[in-house]
């Protein structure tokens, strides 16, 4: 198998070189299955299907691989595997360029529950902060060897357009295609006007358009400088995983790359068997079971919250300590009222503010500073950003910002506070 790169659409880009400045794109060196494909009903009738078949899960082969020898031995058979859900992930040798890899994750994390040594859960680490980047994902539909059409949303994230290849282009004597470089382009579909409708969509209509993404991640103690991926194509999995990236993402400051916090949490990636809803044919509301990719996120919650401000803690001290070290005395720093103090008199330097994510003392000795009572901006605060607002660093972060846009106007930032805190007692 070779190394994929898988593109993230609508990534942030790179700088512009003779390559272009495409968006963010992860490289990938090995894939996880969620499930498992077994023998069509048709196929599982051939006894030499059954023996290719068997042969190939011996041998620790990926199931295209198996797909592809099925095919090459029996060409009337044009679609001999079918997918099956089951509660573990399949780690097979051959869908990773180094099979020691899969050994090494199924060694480490695998576990028997009955059903032989599989894989039912794992730890896993993510290399970017922004969730489009670790799960892209992408409406396609796919020809026999390559996409014909997918999604891809414009660069202001309004419009989701169809795209397609462009034809390759022919020289003047039409016998002969013009060599492209940077491969094949891209343009928006022509026959539907570019736009990616899936109630209007043939493709998808007939189940031949369908949702694809994946996950990417590293595992804690496997050994490769390549991300793993997990597909998947259930539309709940993707939007519960956004839930929890977001939730962690709020309370890191943005952040859900690498290790959760000092005790080097992680993310784990388990199955869970759920009742899930779709419409059959006829149109009605239907619930069948399923086991569905869970991301999970065994921490302490409030522990993300303390890290923060232990960092804070941190950099204050630091601060202060350089201040000794760079010969600062407190002499210095005082006004002339201050320097006629009595000598022997212990004297304490105040600690610098600070920006972005303050304390919630440094927030209140900061809006007292602008003459604003600390009680009342703390109720104008809970009004403007929740009641949580005090223990969340991004919270105190956003309140700090609005104090720094109106340093220079503290009474027109109490007029604004009175109108405010005037209007929540007129709805009570």
């Amino acid at each position: 198998m070779a190394n994929a790169i898988v593109t993230v659409q609508g990534g942030t880009g790179s700088l512009p070189t003779l390559l272009g400045s495409g968006p963010v794109r992860i490289p990938t060196g090995g894939k996880i299955r969620p499930g498992i494909m077994v023998l069509t009903k048709k196929a599982a009738a051939l006894d030499q299907a059954k023996a290719i078949y068997q042969q190939g899960v011996a041998d620790g082969q990926s199931f295209e691989q198996i797909e592809r020898a099925l095919r090459e031995a029996m060409p009337q058979l044009q679609a001999p595997l079918v997918p099956r859900n089951v509660p573990w992930f399949t780690v097979r040798a051959g869908d990773f360029p180094n099979p020691e890899v899969a050994r090494q994750i199924l060694s480490t994390y695998g576990e028997d529950r009955g059903k032989g040594h599989r894989l039912y859960r794992f730890p896993v680490v993510f290399p970017a902060d922004q969730w489009q980047s670790v799960m892209p994902h992408e409406l396609a539909a796919w020809g026999a060897h390559e996409k014909r059409f997918w999604s891809q949303y414009s660069v202001d994230s309004t419009v989701r357009h169809c795209m397609q290849h462009a034809p390759v282009p022919m020289d003047p004597t039409g016998r002969r295609s013009i060599r492209l470089f940077g491969g094949r382009k891209t343009v928006l579909r022509e026959d539907n006007g570019g736009i990616c409708n899936p109630e209007s969509c043939p493709e998808y209509q007939a189940r031949q358009c369908n949702l694809t993404g994946r996950f990417l991640f590293f595992i804690p103690g496997i050994r490769t400088i390549n991300a793993l991926e997990l597909p998947t194509t259930s539309f709940y999995a993707m939007s519960n995983a956004i839930q929890r990236f977001q939730a962690i993402g709020h309370m890191r400051g943005g952040r859900i790359s690498g290790f959760l916090g000092g005790g080097r949490e992680t993310f784990y990636l388990t199955k869970v068997l759920k009742e899930v809803p779709f419409i059959d044919e006829a149109g009605r509301a239907v619930r069948v079971p399923q086991w569905i990719i869970e991301l999970e996120a065994p921490i302490d919650v409030t522990a993300l919250l303390r890290d923060d401000e232990e960092a804070d803690t941190a950099i204050m001290q630091a601060r202060a300590a350089g201040q000794v070290l760079e010969g600062a005395s407190v002499g210095h720093s005082m006004d002339a009222g201050h320097a006629e103090l009595a000598a022997g008199t212990e004297t304490v330097t105040e600690l610098p503010l600070r920006p972005g994510h303050p304390t919630l003392e440094q927030l209140l000795r900061r809006a007292g500073a602008m003459g604003l009572e600390p009680g009342r901006f703390q109720r104008y605060a809970d009004w403007r950003w929740g009641r949580g607002w005090k223990i969340n660093p991004h919270g105190r972060g956003r309140a700090w910002d609005e104090l720094e846009r109106y340093a220079n106007d503290p009474v027109g930032y109490s007029d604004k506070i009175d109108q405010a805190l005037g209007s929540i007692a007129g709805e009570v």
